[in-house]
C-alpha cells in the first residue's frame, strides 16, 4: 500500500493507525467504549475466578498505584482511598475508590481507566466497576466504589513484563449531559456501588475483564 509516493509495510500501517484511534477517543468516553467494544481494546472479555486465593499459591510481591483525574467542569471530589497496596502476583485484592459531589446540583458523570505499564496491563484483571457507563450523584452525595483485582501470574513468563513489580490503574470522570432526561437515564453510582460491595461481601468468586491480547 501507498500512501503519497511512500510504501508502509502493513503491519507498520496497522500500527500507526491503532495509535492514532487510541489517541482520539481517550479523550471521548463514548468513542472509548466503542472501540473498547469493536476491538476487545480495553477490558471487554471476563473470566470467572475465586475471590479467595491460597496464599501458600500466590507469586511474588508486587505494588499497585491507584491515580483519580476528574475532567473541567465536573464537580466531583474524586480519589482512590489507598495511593498503593502491596500484595502479590495472583492475589485478589479489594480497593475502594470514593466520589463525592460537591456541587448544589445533580451531576452526571462517565469514567475511562488505564492501566500502566502497558505490557503488565494486559495482565492486569479487575472486576467490571464504574467505567462506561453514565452514573449520577445528588449534591452533597458520595458513593464508595469497590473494585477487586488480581496480576495474573502468566506475567513472570512475560518477556516484556516479567520485571515489572509496579503497576498503576488511573481512572479519569468526565461531565456528561445533565439534563433532566440525561440525570433521569443515568444510574446512581452510590445505590450500585453498596449492590456491589454487597455481593461481593458473600460472592466466592466474580467476574474479571481483562485485555484481549492476554486471551489465549
Amino acid at each position: 500500500m501507498k500512501i503519497l509516493g511512500t510504501h508502509i509495510p502493513p503491519v507498520a500501517l496497522s500500527g500507526a493507525i491503532l495509535a492514532m484511534m487510541t489517541t482520539a477517543v481517550v479523550y471521548s468516553p463514548t468513542l472509548y467504549e466503542m472501540f473498547c467494544a469493536a476491538t476487545g481494546y480495553g477490558g471487554t472479555v471476563s473470566v470467572n475466578r475465586p475471590l479467595r486465593a491460597d496464599l501458600n499459591e500466590a507469586g511474588p510481591p508486587i505494588t499497585v498505584r491507584f491515580d483519580a483525574n476528574i475532567s473541567p467542569g465536573l464537580k466531583w471530589d474524586f480519589r482512590p482511598a489507598q495511593r498503593d497496596v502491596q500484595t502479590r502476583i495472583g492475589l485478589p485484592t479489594t480497593v475502594y475508590y470514593h466520589a463525592t459531589n460537591t456541587s448544589d446540583e445533580t451531576l452526571v458523570g462517565r469514567a475511562t481507566f488505564n492501566v500502566t505499564p502497558e505490557s503488565a496491563g494486559y495482565f492486569f484483571n479487575k472486576t467490571e466497576c464504574f467505567c462506561f457507563v453514565e452514573q449520577k450523584l445528588a449534591p452533597g452525595e458520595s458513593a464508595e466504589m469497590p473494585i477487586v483485582f488480581f496480576v495474573d501470574p502468566e506475567m513472570l513468563d512475560d518477556v516484556d513484563a516479567k520485571g515489572i513489580r509496579t503497576i498503576t490503574l488511573s481512572y479519569t470522570f468526565f461531565r456528561q449531559t445533565s439534563d433532566e432526561d440525561a440525570i433521569a437515564s443515568a444510574r446512581s453510582l452510590r445505590e450500585g456501588s453498596e449492590r456491589q460491595k454487597q455481593d461481593l461481601a458473600i460472592a466466592e468468586t466474580a467476574e474479571f475483564s481483562i485485555r484481549a491480547p492476554h486471551v489465549r
